[in-house]
């Protein structure tokens, strides 16, 4: 073989490798998993199943962490500065969407992030929170579903069950900015229902202990909204009014589980799968920008047993109430 061939049989050799090499990366680069970052601001059983709900809506829809995706869970047990830095490391990370539940783990992706798809839940007014423009059209990075529940479902309870009550108390967390639009509905509803409302806020699970001190011996029912401080204490708050004889109406079916004595609620794992939903539309390119943040409209009365007992309270002739025993606290 003379020179000349040679240099030519090397030099289609170096290019047909460099073919090979392209089309594989190319195979590599089109089996790349989608990063999924999931971040949430404290373990509790409603915000557990609104994850679990999304994960299974993903899966159900060809998306199932380990081959597809790729899911990062992280919470942030509580604490606001964390909730803030995992939402960063997101972003440093390049995830291709987030899923953030609960309002200050949604804020803390929202101020970390304008170009990564963010779907929310958990969450009782977005708009208010700062999250997007408006429910119908968020014209953000964000949309998502929403828990809330206009507060005279809770009412109508009360009135069922403690048709005698005039005063009705509520502990909130003063740094939540939903907590405060749901003492406000309440202040609002209360006046046509003829209630007077006893408030107190706190801003750290340390001071629950003394603020429901201070509320049982004014009150004749106490109102817990969906703020995850206040409900994250619930065992320390059902203590204190069980001992007391105080009613608590709660805003979701985990405070019931321990021990508040009743909710018309939403079923969390429904409303996280549909928030699952939507991030399938997102991944497939649908423009989050303008999907609608959606509110169920799917509530469940649920009563407590255990609880109804202990406060002497009887049972109500309703076939539309499911019927509960008290979970211990872990």
């Amino acid at each position: 073989m003379n020179r000349t061939k040679l240099l030519k049989n090397i030099t289609a050799g170096i290019l047909l490798g460099a073919v090979l090499l392209s089309g594989c990366a190319k195979k590599d680069e089109g089996e790349k998993k989608i990063k999924i970052g999931v971040t949430q601001i404290v373990e509790y059983s409603a915000l557990d199943e609104n994850r679990d709900g999304f994960i299974k809506a993903l899966e159900d829809n060809g998306y199932k962490d380990g081959e597809k995706i790729e899911i990062d869970f992280q919470n942030a047990q509580g604490d606001l500065p964390t909730a803030q830095m995992i939402a960063k490391n997101f972003v440093s990370q390049k995830k291709d969407l987030i899923f953030a539940i609960s309002t200050p783990s949604a804020q803390g992706a929202y101020n970390a992030t304008k170009e990564i798809p963010i779907l929310i839940s958990a969450i009782t007014d977005p708009v208010s929170a700062g999250l997007a423009e408006a429910l119908e059209k968020p014209n953000t990075n964000v949309s998502g579903t929403s828990d809330y529940i206009p507060v005279n479902k809770q009412l109508d309870l009360i009135k069922l069950l403690v048709p005698e009550a005039k005063n009705i108390g509520v502990l909130y967390n003063t740094s939540e900015v939903n907590s405060q639009v749901q003492v406000d509905e309440l202040k609002d509803q209360c006046k046509k229902y003829g209630y007077s409302v006893v408030e107190v806020g706190v801003s750290s699970t340390n001071e629950v202990n003394n603020a429901v001190t201070s509320l049982v011996n004014k009150i004749d029912v106490l109102y817990v909204p969906t703020d995850q401080l206040v409900v994250s204490s619930m065992p320390i708050i059902v203590e204190k009014t069980i001992g007391n004889k105080i009613p608590v109406i709660a805003s979701e079916s985990g405070s019931v589980e321990l021990g508040a004595l009743a909710t018309q609620g939403i079923n969390y794992y429904r409303l996280g799968y549909k928030t699952g939903e939507m991030a399938v539309k997102v991944l497939q390119g649908e423009d989050i920008s303008k999907m609608p943040i959606e509110i169920s409209n799917e509530l469940d009365i649920i009563l407590n047993e255990d609880t109804l007992e202990a406060l002497s309270i009887e049972k109500p002739q309703n076939d539309n109430i499911s019927y509960i025993k008290t979970k211990q606290a872990k």
